[in-house]
């Protein structure tokens, strides 16, 4: 069998075993990052009610500590996906992991407000590449039929860190009886999986363990999506050029709107469900059942897409379709103003995530849809960057009404802004002159 490509020939390397479905294999580790990425932000969640009483917290000073991490975060995300797509998915994710994982640990030394504010900005500016950088390795790793099912599976790890994290965390802390020893714990998590990572992980072109046959299925679907893009000599889009295209500020604008939904849930649900009169530590099952919805969501819109493609859909029409169905669904989460049940409640807000979910993945999958490779990183980090800037004003004007008023007008507010996005969705991400020419028809 011949060497592969970026492989010596007699690299000890190349001539071991290759492993069947490789890609999927790669799939899990961005899945397995995102659940890291997950349980090191949802720490300071879990303990929120806990860190309030503490340091007699306000909603609104905790809305300052989340609005540093979303600082750091949206501003991170355009810089990581441009790192990214210089330095590959290899070296940038190793370098994001790292640094979030340490920023993660050095929390336990916090002391009050503003160092909770400092570390928990560190944090935001490391794992801001965890997306960008997923997003960039479906890319080269599947074809965009099977792209659905892969942000499927590394988007929900999202959903499966966030529910994890209520039962380590708080595990952790009625172990040691204190906080301290959580954001450590945690934070140590990064540190194995970058190990993992770094022994495991080499792109499809090189990598000794992928079979010549799934090379070429997985390379197969390249020469359309990028010889036609390479418009500067690496084969990267500008950023000028790029913000120039209709299709990029429906990828922005889309998760700029919905993002904030999914952020006041992992954020502040501990503290809703406190401000409804339930005990966390008799809630965790309702804590639980939102993200184990979204988890069952990623999937749900994966399948449905990959499906309809498979069908003879155009791959487009069957992201849109199951984008506008799922922010129809969204609006759901207004009924939890006027339910007292903790089942009812958690049943629509189970609805809600799902449903979420199911539209995140569809617009996680467009840039690596319409854009080739070597972009797929920097419009994801826009996106990312907008996602941020709509999350850091919807924290603050979370904290300034749940203080004022009540958490109501803020969950029917949430309830229409995914209409909002998507119409945006359908008016801009569409076929256009640039389309076969710069960036991919869709």
């Amino acid at each position: 069998m011949p060497a592969a490509p970026g492989v010596h020939p007699r690299d000890p390397a190349a001539a071991r075993r290759p492993i069947r479905g490789l890609r999927w294999y790669i799939g899990g580790l961005f899945f397995l990052s995102t659940v890291i990425n997950y349980i090191d932000r949802q720490t300071l969640s879990v303990l929120a009610p806990h860190l309030k009483t503490e340091f007699a917290w306000t909603n609104a000073d905790f809305a300052l500590i989340v609005i540093s991490f979303r600082v750091a975060y949206a501003i991170g995300q355009t810089g990581a996906g441009q790192v990214l797509d210089r330095v590959g998915t290899r070296r940038g994710l190793s370098l994001g992991v790292g640094f979030y994982s340490l920023a993660a640990m050095f929390t336990a030394l916090a002391s009050g407000l503003r160092s909770f504010c400092f570390f928990r900005f560190l944090l935001g500016a490391g794992e801001s590449a965890n997306w960008p950088g997923a997003t960039k390795g479906v890319s080269e790793w599947f074809p965009r039929r099977e792209s659905g099912w892969a942000v499927a599976l590394f988007d929900s790890g999202s959903s499966i860190g966030g529910a994890l994290a209520p039962l380590i965390v708080l595990w952790i802390f009625h172990v040691f009886g204190s906080w301290r020893p959580a954001f450590v714990i945690t934070g140590v998590l990064g540190f194995g999986w970058l190990l993992l990572f770094r022994w495991f992980y080499h792109p499809p072109e090189s990598h000794p363990r992928l079979s010549d046959s799934e090379r070429a299925y997985i390379l197969a679907d390249r020469p359309q999506r990028q010889e036609k893009a390479l418009v500067t000599q690496s084969g990267r889009i500008p950023a000028r050029t790029l913000l120039g295209l209709p299709q990029t500020w429906g990828v922005i604008l889309a998760k700029t709107l919905t993002d904030p939904v999914w952020f006041f849930i992992t954020d502040w649900f501990a503290i809703y469900l406190v401000s409804r009169g339930f005990r966390l530590e008799d809630s965790l099952f309702a804590f639980w059942v939102p993200f184990l919805a979204a988890d069952a969501g990623n999937f749900l819109a994966g399948g449905a897409s990959s499906a309809l493609i498979k069908r003879g859909w155009p791959v487009g029409a069957a992201r849109k379709t199951v984008i506008v169905v799922c922010a129809l669904a969204m609006t759901s989460i207004a009924a939890a103003v006027v339910v007292a049940s903790l089942w009812w409640l958690t049943a629509f807000f189970a609805v809600s995530t799902l449903s979420y979910a199911a539209l995140s993945t569809m617009v996680l999958n467009l840039p690596a849809d319409i854009y080739p490779t070597h972009s797929v990183a920097s419009v994801s980090g826009m996106s990312g960057t907008g996602a941020g800037i709509g999350t850091i004003a919807a924290t603050y004007l979370t904290g300034m009404v749940a203080d004022r008023y009540s958490f109501a007008p803020i969950l029917v507010t949430a309830s229409v802004v995914p209409l909002v996005a998507a119409i945006l969705v359908l008016a801009l991400v569409r076929n256009t002159k640039a389309s076969g020419e710069l960036v991919n028809r869709i």
